[in-house]
């Protein structure tokens, strides 16, 4: 059996994209042959970010990662984050001449930028540079790969996303007390980068729902509770039974790389009103399963004239399947 070490600064309690990818895809590895060895921020001593405290950064690494790799010998390293585990792993691989694949997950970047304005170029620079020595880089969609191809990441390979759905089927007689209709969704962190503010001040018909957590919950639930129903973060099949009440995703975002919470709500059948921005961009169809627009009101109201069918029909050309036999060729090109 082959091993793979992933070098995650992202897990379990966090809850976000790159947790959810790695939850999905390990399972599958192991039914596919491989073994996976996690490195992450619970195996060492950390302290909270300053700006986002459910972000832990793992402090005084690089011996644990050296030991652990060296008990591991593993056949593959991918390194998954750009935070101080992954640096520490980069550092340790480059010591010891042993290749690694990065994976750009997110647009780290702008949410430092919408903290910490002015930090935008020295910060990709240092990402660009994190990702320069990598003899793969993995890129969830094309648009990105042209993206980043343009700004000099180099040895860029295509990691497509996918979404469970199996799990993420709407309930057509959900457990929970109906809304008013129309009910229109928010779910995500409720973090500066997502603009979730955005949605709660839209004035829509029916009832607003939001489902997630993050720094602003407090915030945002003082300032906008009235107009606003806020339930907490949901996952799993509770998610999907609220979800499952849903007519409409209101996805205000504009950091996405991909936008997983996007597919999972087409996979409901629930249309995405976002804007015409990346991520977004790269899923929807305008005017067939989602709107894309500036003006986040008239697109989420236009999307209830859309067929749920279709939504669905969008959501069962991605799997994580195909993502996981994709990852081990981004991981061993040579096989198969």
């Amino acid at each position: 059996m082959k091993k793979i070490v992933f070098v995650t600064d992202a897990w379990a309690p966090q809850t976000n994209g790159v947790v959810r990818v790695l939850e999905a895809l390990i399972p599958l590895l192991r039914a596919r042959g491989y073994e996976s060895v996690v490195i992450e921020p619970g195996q060492f001593t950390t302290v909270a970010l300053p700006f986002y405290p459910e972000i832990r950064l793992s402090l005084f690494a690089r011996h644990r990662i050296a030991q652990v790799l060296e008990a591991a010998q593993p056949d593959a390293v991918c390194i998954v984050t750009e935070g101080t585990l992954g640096w520490a792993a980069r550092s340790v691989c480059r010591a010891r001449s042993l290749p690694f694949v990065t994976w750009y997950h997110s647009h780290f970047q702008l949410y430092v930028d919408v903290r910490l304005h002015g930090l935008l170029r020295p910060v990709f620079a240092l990402i660009r540079r994190f990702h320069a020595p990598a003899i793969r880089t993995m890129v969830s969609t094309e648009s990105l790969k042209r993206e980043l191809e343009s700004a000099g990441f180099q040895n860029l390979v295509l990691m497509p996303l996918g979404v469970d759905t199996d799990l993420f089927t709407r309930n057509p007689t959900p457990s929970l007390a109906p809304l008013p209709k129309p009910v229109f969704a928010y779910f995500s962190r409720l973090a500066p980068e997502k603009s979730p503010e955005e949605f709660m001040q839209l004035s829509l018909p029916g009832t607003k729902l939001v489902i997630g957590d993050g720094p602003l919950r407090k915030e945002l639930e003082k300032k906008y509770g009235k107009e606003n129903m806020f339930v907490g973060y949901k996952r799993g099949k509770e998610l999907v039974e609220w979800l499952s009440l849903a007519d409409v995703f209101v996805f205000p975002s504009r950091t996405e790389t991909f936008g997983l919470v996007a597919l999972e709500a087409l996979a409901c059948g629930i249309p995405v009103a976002a804007h015409d921005v990346m991520g977004p961009r790269d899923i929807i169809d305008n005017g067939v399963d989602g709107f894309l627009s500036e003006n986040l009101a008239e697109a989420a109201v236009a999307c209830l004239t859309l067929s749920p069918a279709a939504c669905r029909a969008k959501a069962e050309q991605y799997s994580w399947e195909h993502s996981a036999d994709t990852l081990i060729h981004n991981l061993f090109p040579t096989e198969g």
